[in-house]
């Protein structure tokens, strides 16, 4: 039996004040691998010519987004509906966390929605009545303020949890030195803060030698390092010409 795999959920912007945020939710969504975004009436009309720099590359998103005069009319084809809002304004629907959320979102079927408010004042009670469900964060009950941005990224990340994304290209570190190199590079290094009268009164030499051993130890030094670090001892070991 094929699986079905439910759509990407849509991020839905009632009201949006500033281009520049929307830009920034755009480039956020993208961040996630979010791309439908719809509008609902924004305040300075649409398109924006702040929003495509704020974007940072997500101009496509941008160019794609649909416009809707209603959160009902941006919204009709889902079938699940999450209104952002810190506060509950009254209106007795679930509540649930981003994480919750997303996990409802990559079991549902029929297409999903995340709605978010206009950036001074969030989603009025009418808007939140349109939704099925309610979500929302744990969050400083003194400054529950969040940039749209924010919000927008806080639900798309817990929803890429869940979403098989590629991960970053891990650096390869290299192979640890093995203990007989790290012994040489410590001993070199030794010799030369002799020889420079770095170990002094005599009676403290002990615990400073150690002090440098752990600090030499505690990295986990790769080959190039280690060899890195010896031609420089080497450099410095050298008489200065004059």
């Amino acid at each position: 039996m094929t699986e079905v795999i439910a759509p990407s959920p849509v991020m839905v912007l009632v009201r949006p004040q500033l281009g520049e945020n929307i830009g920034k939710a755009a480039r956020a969504m993208l961040n996630f691998g979010l791309t439908d975004m719809r509008l609902v009436t924004p305040r300075d009309g649409w398109p924006n010519p702040d929003a495509g720099p704020a974007a940072a590359g997500a101009d496509f998103i941008l160019d794609q987004a649909q416009v809707y005069e209603t959160l009902a009319d941006a919204v009709a084809d889902c079938a699940h509906v999450y209104a952002t809002t810190v506060r509950k304004r009254g209106v007795t629907k679930p509540v649930v966390t981003p994480e919750e959320a997303a996990r409802e979102i990559h079991a549902a079927q029929g297409r999903c929605a995340y709605v978010f408010g206009p950036e001074r004042s969030g989603l009025e009670t009418e808007d939140v009545a349109v939704a099925r469900k309610i979500l929302t964060v744990p969050i400083n009950p003194e400054f529950g303020s969040l940039n749209l941005a924010q919000a927008v990224i806080l639900c798309a990340y817990e929803w890429s949890k869940q979403a098989d994304l590629a991960q970053p290209t891990i650096t390869d570190l290299g192979e640890p030195a093995p203990q007989a190199e790290l012994e040489g590079m410590i001993e070199q290094l030794d010799a030369l803060l002799v020889k420079a009268g770095y170990f002094f009164p005599p009676d403290r030499a002990g615990a400073t030698r150690l002090t440098l051993r752990n600090l030499l130890t505690k990295p986990g030094w790769n080959h190039l390092e280690v060899r890195t670090l010896r031609g420089v001892l080497s450099h410095l070991a050298r008489p200065r010409e004059r």
